[in-house]
């Protein structure tokens, strides 16, 4: 008798919080939002790294890939996403004296990228068109060896927040 009691008690619970949807990554997809086309982002800064445009736009894609259940494919979609880098830039951020008197030398130095991007679904809802988005990494050194690190974080960063303009709905 007692399981049973403990049953009737338990059961609506348990169906309550199966029917419920929880999304722990924020975004909020409409059900007939299927497919969706990456375009791969050329990169038009004036400062070039040859591998720039791949590992920005493989990023992206794995951003998606990994948060939704959206499949990229080429061609028709039902939701774009397209731009270009339009930045790369190194800049001084601290500025630091040299023992022998010579001229002063870059003590952190920081790494910019900016991109534009649009983003179009049937919805219409979230859309938008050429927002540039851009982040930055501190660092100290040479940046040759750490550069493609520094590229993967700052990635990181505006995947991040193309992803969260597009799919959420805050």
């Amino acid at each position: 008798m007692m399981k049973k009691r403990l049953l009737l008690l338990v059961l609506p619970l348990v169906l309550l919080v199966s029917s419920c949807q929880v999304r722990l990554n924020g975004a909020s997809i409409p059900d007939n939002l299927k497919t969706i086309n990456v375009k791969y982002f050329e990169n038009d800064a004036p400062l070039v790294v040859n591998n720039l445009s791949q590992v920005f736009t493989e990023a992206l894609k794995d951003k998606i890939r990994t948060t939704t259940k959206l499949i990229i494919v080429r061609g028709e979609a039902d939701a774009t996403l397209e731009g270009i880098i339009t930045s790369y830039s190194f800049a001084p951020v601290a500025i630091q004296a040299t023992a022998d008197n010579r001229a002063p030398v870059a003590g952190q130095t920081r790494l910019t990228i900016s991109v534009s991007v649009t983003y179009t679904s049937p919805e219409k809802k979230n859309d938008f068109k050429n927002v540039t988005f851009s982040r930055y990494m501190d660092f100290t050194g040479d940046p040759a060896p750490q550069e493609q690190t520094l590229i993967q974080g700052i990635n990181k960063q505006l995947t991040e927040d193309i992803f969260n303009k597009a799919f959420a709905n805050w």
